[in-house]
Parts: structure tokens; C-alpha cells; sequence
């Protein structure tokens, strides 16, 4: 499954990594390798919960 991933600096300089695809599933790295690393260990375990808890995978994405 492809998702799309944003990437974002916020006030402190971190890169912020969200899947706006899964609510909720947002990351944070020092550059954008890391939190793109970490955003994909956040996905697997956010894809985790929800499976377990019979909840849709993923939402809609408007464009």
C-alpha cells in the first residue's frame, strides 16, 4: 500500500511527518531521513492498532 507522507518544519526546527491517510499518524525526526523513518514505523503500528481494534486501515484523501 502507497500512502502519501507531509513533511513539515515546526517553530523548533523538528521535521514533522503526518499520513493523512490515517488519522492521528504523525512523526517527528531532527532531518527528513528520521522522521521519514520514523513515520514508517508510526504507520505499521498505527495500521496495527487499528486492525485490532476493527477500525478502517486508511480514510479518503481529498485532493
Amino acid at each position: 500500500m502507497k500512502l502519501i507522507v507531509t513533511l513539515d518544519r515546526d517553530e523548533t526546527g523538528m521535521v514533522v511527518a503526518e499520513c493523512p491517510a490515517i488519522p492521528g499518524c504523525i512523526s517527528q525526526g531532527t532531518t527528513e531521513a528520521e522522521a521519514l523513518a520514523n513515520i514508517r514505523e508510526a504507520i505499521q503500528a498505527c495500521i496495527e492498532a487499528r486492525a485490532a481494534n476493527g477500525m478502517p486501515l486508511t480514510v479518503a484523501c481529498s485532493s
